[in-house]
């Protein structure tokens, strides 16, 4: 969860190999889903419902969202500038 989603994404490609970090350590940083919200807490609350789900249960809720699985960094980047 994050404020700057683009921020956030730079600060995963810094983190790259950094074994203290998921995302470091598993080199996270291609951008395939994401959800936006008013309210904190909404976000707060759909992250922690989606990390109790299955891979399987994620994996088709990005094929809904993005089916051919691209990376959506530069559409946020864009998006920013």
């Amino acid at each position: 969860m994050t404020n700057e989603l683009s921020r956030r994404m730079d600060e995963h490609v810094l983190n790259a190999g950094n074994p203290d970090s998921f995302a470091g350590r598993y080199y996270c940083y291609h951008l395939v889903y994401y959800e936006r919200f008013t309210y904190v807490q909404h976000a707060i609350d759909r992250e922690k419902q989606i990390k109790k789900w299955s891979r399987k249960k994620k994996e088709e809720l990005i094929n809904t969202f993005n089916p051919d699985w691209d990376a959506l960094n530069e559409e946020i980047k864009e998006m920013r500038d």
